[in-house]
């Protein structure tokens, strides 16, 4: 699974994936972003690639309240097509997630490390994505978005059994553009990331807790010698 990531290169956001900006409020950069937060995604409108801002955990448009959204942060990419929940939105409303690393945890004992992982040259990525649009009774409209779970690479499988599907950025176009009636002939993309392209390090217990922000929840996590 991937509950946790960070985003910190929002300046070259635009840039990078090639799209335009359509936020209210200017980007900042997050070390620490947790489910049911707003966070900006690539969609295709059109022929112009946007940059949005949405709620992470999908709001199906048949969801009865917002509560829905905070189970519904991932999404397993192995039963995408058959899942009420998500069928639909990766048919006609599939996005790229971008970011510059996620976190994992390993248990030891009764403890937990996180661990972050990203790329071995510390550029963007991106997670590949799916949202919808759910109307609230009282009407305002709520836009959100889960990230693609699949089997870890051999960077993750001694963490977790479950990592976030990383769309390869010459594959953004198809990801963002395919017709929903071929949208099976995605499955070729969900599928764990080349581990050799990746990095993984120990970081600050910081990081588990979503309250704490800033840089020293990515950085690499210095133990205290024992004491011998």
């Amino acid at each position: 699974m991937c509950g946790r990531y960070r985003l910190t290169s929002v300046k070259r956001l635009a840039e990078s994936f090639e799209a335009e900006e359509d936020v209210e409020e200017e980007l900042a950069p997050h070390y620490n972003i947790a489910p049911t937060q707003p966070i900006p995604v690539v969609r295709q409108v059109g022929s112009t690639r946007m940059i949005c801002s949405v709620r992470w955990g999908l709001i199906p448009s048949w969801a009865k309240d917002t509560s829905v959204s905070a189970k519904l942060f991932n999404c397993r990419s192995e039963t995408i097509l058959e899942k009420p929940s998500f069928r639909d939105s990766f048919r006609y409303r599939r996005c790229l997630i971008p970011a510059d690393g996620f976190y994992e945890w390993k248990k030891t004992g009764k403890a937990k490390q996180p661990f972050h992982f990203g790329m071995k040259d510390a550029s963007l990525f991106a997670f590949g994505g799916i949202w919808d649009r759910w109307r609230s009774p009282a009407g305002p409209v709520f836009e959100s978005c889960s990230i693609l779970t699949t089997t870890p690479n051999e960077l993750l499988a001694d963490i977790h059994d479950r990592m976030p599907v990383i769309v390869p950025r010459a594959h953004y176009e198809i990801w963002l553009t395919l017709p929903s009636p071929q949208a099976n002939q995605l499955a070729e993309f969900l599928v764990p990331f080349d581990a050799s392209q990746m990095r993984r390090y120990e970081v600050s217990p910081l990081v588990s807790h979503w309250q704490n922000e800033g840089p020293e929840c990515a950085a690499p996590f210095a133990r205290a010698p024992e004491l011998s």
